[in-house]
């Protein structure tokens, strides 16, 4: 396990990590999760072994510190992984992000181009204000106490085994201000920084979530949009043959 110190109290943001060729792949995962437990069973397949994997936790999830004087903007999130990545040596990265990571991933690209070359984006957000029927905006309903002291076991209970097995790890206070920052987004909007980038941008969609809004404008703006069959939220699971080529330049 590798860590890095990422504020001016000493909070470290944690990952681990897998040898090989450079450039490497970073791993990002979404609001609640973990993204070894994401992603390491697709980073060990023949296709995509050999290259240095990081399999970073953002703060206040799985192994990360939680500071309570944090922020969990999306902003703030993109620069603690910055000083993860500059601490690890990695410049020209793949990120491979899911969700919430993929807006950090979006945002990093933004503030700190040297460290991107290349994102596979799962089901990232690319919006302010999702709709009601987003994870991010049930828990950014509540104020951030009330979640905490009331409303936190009752979202484990909701959010089904899957999702509560990593979210149970993240810290409440961390998890709610995470929603709250990416519910706002980011300025410019992930969307518009994703549509500007120059580097490779591949974007899986699940199939049983539907027709991704705005698909036509991202294609035009070079980004590569693949709907991935059977698949839902978590293509990574779902498909992971497909998510595989897809990160490998396959599919």
């Amino acid at each position: 396990m590798e860590q890095a110190v990422f504020d001016d109290r000493g909070s470290r943001i944690r990952w681990t990590e897998m040898s090989g060729e450079e450039p490497a792949r970073v791993y990002l995962h979404g609001l609640g999760s973990i993204s070894s437990v994401y992603h390491a069973h697709v980073a060990a397949r023949p296709e995509l072994v050999g290259r240095r994997s990081l399999f970073v936790d953002l703060p206040g999830h799985g192994i990360s510190d939680r500071p309570e004087h944090f922020g969990y903007t999306l902003e703030e999130n993109a620069d603690a992984l910055a000083v993860a990545m500059d601490q690890a040596g990695v410049t020209g990265a793949e990120l491979i992000a899911h969700s919430m990571g993929g807006a950090v991933a979006i945002v990093l690209a933004h503030r700190r181009p040297d460290l991107v070359s290349r994102l596979v984006l799962t089901e990232a957000n690319l919006d302010a204000f999702p709709p009601p029927t987003a994870g991010s905006s049930s828990i950014a309903a509540y104020g951030e106490d009330e979640f905490v002291e009331r409303r936190y076991a009752r979202v484990l209970d909701a959010v089904g085994p899957l999702w509560a097995a990593t979210m149970r790890l993240a810290d409440p206070r961390a998890l709610h201000r995470s929603a709250v920052g990416l519910r706002r987004g980011s300025e410019p909007v992930m969307r518009t920084i994703l549509e500007d980038l120059e580097v490779d941008r591949v974007y899986l969609q699940g199939e049983h979530s539907g027709e991704l809004p705005g698909r036509k404008d991202l294609e035009a703006a070079g980004v590569r949009v693949l709907t991935v069959p059977g698949a839902g939220h978590n293509v990574m699971f779902d498909n992971p043959d497909a998510f595989v080529a897809a990160v490998a330049g396959l599919g």
